[in-house]
């Protein structure tokens, strides 16, 4: 080992040493962790409410305090494509239509995750999430939430912007960070003209004509 490498070591706090060890989900204690929470979050409700996070590392990096009007909820999502909702199969058209399975959904897993707490618990603002765990079947994300009416929240100077009416059920509207990932926000520049302020918006503006009134 060398100098270099060993001070890093000694002066890593304790955050980061935890956030090494997430880096390396291969590893024999990790997997094992991962089984073993697996087994337990399968045996559990869809949506679960936590004491505390389970990565209290990647929960304050997100926005997560300790303090009261704060709450984390742990969310599990089906894992897979979406298969097409069609009676018995039977899409009624051209051949072209027609396929069933292996369609893929636009929106990402923890978007979705985000949306089904967000419709679920309609009193608190979602802030963001990130990912927990998953088997062959399930996805687990860890849900991070402000109270908006929370005397505590209302009266942080940092937190209290999402107490304004703007940020109401803003994960339904792609405005929370996974949101703004499935509608290509993190995209910048020439090769993204077709995706601000939305791709609907965008194709509108393209194929609407202007006239004026005396032409």
């Amino acid at each position: 080992v060398t100098v270099s490498v060993l001070y890093c070591v000694i002066n890593m706090g304790a955050f980061t040493y935890i956030n090494e060890l997430w880096k390396k989900k291969s590893t024999d204690a990790m997997r094992f962790i991962g089984r073993i929470r697996s087994w337990e979050y399968r045996n559990q409700h869809a949506i679960v409410s936590l004491r505390r996070p389970t990565r209290p590392e990647k929960a304050r990096a997100v926005g997560w305090k300790a303090k009261a009007g704060f709450s984390v909820f742990r969310v599990r999502v089906r894992r897979g494509g979406r298969k097409r909702p069609m009676h018995r199969g039977i899409t009624y058209g051209k051949p072209k239509t027609a396929g069933v399975t292996g369609i893929k959904l636009n929106k990402n897993k923890r978007a979705i995750a985000e949306q089904r707490l967000g419709a679920k618990i309609g009193n608190v603002r979602v802030l963001n999430s990130y990912w927990v765990n998953e088997d062959s079947t399930f996805t687990w994300f860890e849900i991070v939430c402000v109270d908006p009416s929370h005397r505590v929240i209302r009266n942080d100077p940092r937190v209290n912007t999402f107490v304004n009416a703007v940020h109401k059920r803003r994960e339904q509207r792609g405005l929370t960070s996974a949101g703004r990932k499935h509608r290509g926000m993190r995209h910048k520049g020439h090769k993204a003209s077709k995706l601000r302020p939305s791709v609907r918006a965008a194709w509108r503006r393209n194929n609407t004509h202007h006239y004026w009134r005396f032409r």
